[in-house]
């Protein structure tokens, strides 16, 4: 089986398409920045450059496509952005290994993706005298488990995985994984959870007091069994797309990223996104170069920028993801810093895990429970 086949499914973020009022428009694929009609913008480590020069081509999450942070980057630099969009890693990985690596600058890997492509060959060698603001990185993205010493990778975000429900329908509310199996019957047809094998597999080894990242086959089918025994209350397993039917009252609760946990209820304050307290998975997305980019320079251009205190707390205004810059957590309004499911505290950090890349053995034997799960 090809390497791929065995990597983790990590297919994480879309765009909220209702949720216009507290963010911008997605930037369409292959959409250009001319940088005309630009807000204002800090060009504190940036310099302004010939506009003529040749774009940045980025390759990003759908919802990290952000209109008014390119324009600021074009009005501080004069260098112009194209951007394509991707909803999972994996699509990512299968981009770059079919020559995606020559046509784009800049890539936005998971944490756990960063390490496959590392080993894979496929990421250059960061050049830390050409970055500003590494230093600043909170202590946990200092030297990363899955990039020691930021060797080949920037980290851009970071959230958790939980429980968004519907506060005005459930009673008592949840508190952890075992909810769901506590209150099954209850729930029967209102549930949904992640499409996604790593999460939904490790937050129920999680239900059973092992670790997302379990490798004992017994720890393992026992958390497939234990999934199956929820199944038939689950109305789907969908990462995205089932953010109406909450809405709309149709759906009591749904495993989700934080991102979206913390975006929802700004509009829809009957809605509550919590972290499990048993634990859960604990993500960060990155910003790596490809070995063949084209125009690594204005890649750089964009690291630095993106590493500003100003335009990392602008992004998550935006965005609703956690900045692992402390300088930019400093210019949050008070609200975000105190939100512990943006920010969590340390004593839940603490009980979260990173989904690390698995063994061949492992990876073959998630598979092989994951597609027994979907096809019974």
């Amino acid at each position: 089986m090809p390497l791929q086949a065995h990597l983790p499914r990590l297919s994480r973020r879309r765009f909220l398409q209702f949720s216009t009022a507290t963010m911008a428009s997605v930037a369409l694929a292959n959409c250009r920045r001319s940088g005309s009609n630009l807000p204002e913008a800090s060009s504190g480590t940036v310099t302004p450059a010939d506009r003529s020069q040749e774009p940045l081509h980025i390759y990003t999450w759908a919802d990290y496509a952000n209109d008014e942070v390119y324009d600021r980057f074009t009005q501080a630099t004069g260098i112009p952005i194209e951007v394509q969009t991707y909803d999972s890693n994996e699509t990512m990985l299968a981009k770059l290994q079919a020559g995606g690596g020559q046509q784009f600058s800049l890539l936005y890997p998971s944490d756990y993706m960063v390490q496959q492509m590392v080993e894979l060959d496929l990421l250059a060698t960061l050049d830390h005298g050409q970055l500003r603001g590494l230093d600043d990185l909170r202590g946990p993205w200092q030297s990363p488990a899955y990039d020691p010493n930021n060797a080949h990778s920037v980290p851009l975000s970071w959230g958790t995985t939980g429980l968004i429900y519907d506060t005005t329908k459930l009673s008592p509310p949840p508190t952890d994984w075992n909810y769901l199996w506590d209150q099954q019957e209850a729930l029967a047809g209102k549930i949904t959870l992640l499409d996604d094998m790593r999460e939904t597999l490790g937050a129920t080894l999680r239900a059973l007091g092992y670790s997302y990242n379990a490798t004992n086959p017994e720890q393992i089918r026992a958390a497939f069994e234990r999934l199956q025994t929820l199944k038939p209350a689950i109305a789907v397993f969908q990462s995205f797309g089932w953010e109406d039917q909450l809405v709309a009252g149709d759906l009591d609760i749904c495993m989700t990223y934080s991102h979206i946990g913390n975006t929802l209820p700004v509009e829809y304050p009957n809605l509550r996104y919590i972290i499990p307290s048993s634990g859960s998975s604990l993500w960060t997305d990155t910003m790596v170069i490809p070995k063949a980019a084209p125009n690594p320079a204005a890649a750089y251009a964009w690291l630095n920028f993106m590493l500003e205190p100003e335009t990392a707390a602008f992004a998550v205004e935006r965005l609703r993801f956690a900045t692992p810059s402390q300088a930019a957590f400093a210019l949050l309004p008070a609200e975000r810093q105190e939100s512990e499911t943006l920010f969590p505290p340390e004593s839940v950090i603490a009980n979260c895990e990173g989904i690390a890349p698995l063994d061949l053995a492992t990876a073959d034997l998630f598979d092989r429970y994951w597609t027994e799960l979907m096809s019974s």
